[in-house]
């Protein structure tokens, strides 16, 4: 079967034996005679599912011991709200959390847990256009903090942390949350470094619909009472992440991508290849004399989100409808943005990377 290359930063792409083993045990999961759709989220069958894949992602990403993974709802977005009533509660009252905004994603972080928490901006990058990082020595953090906050890869402006900060190093002994929605398994995570680590799944999981919460055990007991209980931490938790009916199908189709990338080689062969279809696409803009531009700082460009713009952009639309007929999707960019952008995630292969260089090179050759 030939597909096109589907470069959307969400939801995005799945790979295709995935898709195909889904598609086969779509009417009848290993001879239970019903689909994982219609499964109890309490029977034997699909409590196998839930366990074999929590293992998976948890060797995968070797999650320490005292970590506890939660399948839980709502995406990267309800998690802006639910990390705050679960870790901001100071007995009478709300406590103090430290934002790094770096981009649209964290700004949403900061303005919803202001609804729950004294909120103030340990550093920001909005001033020059968020295309670059702010270092760790100049966040401003507070000693009451009760955790510190950043999204270490942001899918519309196409920044990425290269390294997590080590917050002890600063003076500071609060946890530190990380959003990680969109490069979630294209590299290792330091857990040394990190208190909380959550990711929609839509974007190099699985379907949207889960979100994957990493959860130290010492942070469990901190919720606030106003905290709805399918969403404490400390009752998912005890639960299994069974408290309330959990998002099934999400977590089967990610279960089968954690197979998938095991097989594949895990995090190293992953991040080694996400440096590959990387460094390919951002050396076609970079040596393209300024007809197609990236504007990130270079030491913080992602790997995953692509951010470009044509230097003429009245060549938008054809350069759309070009790479659409050449099976090139998704390649608009945010609205809020503009410009184009490319999503490079787990699933996509070098191939369709080759592509769209070749189309890139071919579109400035016709129109530059």
């Amino acid at each position: 079967m030939s597909r096109p290359f589907n470069f959307s930063a969400g939801p995005a792409a799945l790979p295709e034996p995935v898709l195909q083993q889904a598609a086969a045990e779509m009417l009848d999961w290993r001879g239970g005679g019903m689909g994982v759709m219609e499964m109890s989220h309490r029977g034997k069958a699909f409590t196998s599912i839930a366990e074999a894949a929590e293992r998976d992602l948890r060797e995968l990403l070797a999650v320490p011991p005292n970590f506890h993974i939660l399948f839980m709802q709502g995406g990267g977005l309800a998690e802006n709200a639910i990390v705050p009533m679960n870790l901001a509660g100071v007995p009478g009252g709300v406590g103090a959390v430290d934002l790094v905004v770096t981009g649209a994603w964290s700004e949403k972080s900061a303005a919803e847990a202001q609804r729950y928490a004294d909120v103030a901006v340990a550093a920001s990058t909005q001033a020059g256009g968020y295309t670059d990082l702010p270092p760790p020595a100049t966040w401003r953090l507070r000693r009451n903090t009760r955790y510190v906050h950043l999204c270490s890869n942001e899918t519309i402006h196409g920044v990425e942390f290269q390294e997590l900060p080590d917050l002890p190093n600063l003076g500071c002994e609060a946890p530190l949350v990380v959003d990680a929605s969109s490069h979630i398994l294209s590299r290792p995570i330091d857990f040394s470094h990190v208190g909380l680590v959550f990711a929609g799944a839509q974007k190099n999981i699985g379907p949207a619909g889960l979100t994957i919460v990493v959860v130290r055990e010492d942070l469990l007991d901190r919720a606030m009472p106003c905290c709805p209980s399918a969403f404490n931490y400390r009752l998912v938790a005890q639960a299994n992440s069974m408290y309330n009916t959990p998002p099934t199908y999400s977590i089967y189709i990610a279960g089968l991508v954690f197979q998938w990338l095991k097989a594949e080689g895990g995090m190293p062969a992953m991040e080694q290849r996400a440096l590959q279809r990387s460094a390919l696409l951002y050396r076609t803009i970079d040596e393209s004399g300024g007809f197609y531009v990236n504007r990130v700082a270079r030491g913080v460009r992602s790997r995953m989100n692509i951010p470009f713009f044509l230097h003429d952009e009245r060549l938008q639309d054809a350069f759309l409808e070009g790479a659409q007929a050449a099976g090139l999707l998704q390649l608009k960019g945010h609205k809020s943005l503009g410009g184009l952008r490319a999503s490079l995630y787990n699933a996509m292969p070098l191939q369709g990377v080759q592509a769209l260089v070749a189309y890139l090179n071919e579109f400035q050759r016709r129109h530059g």
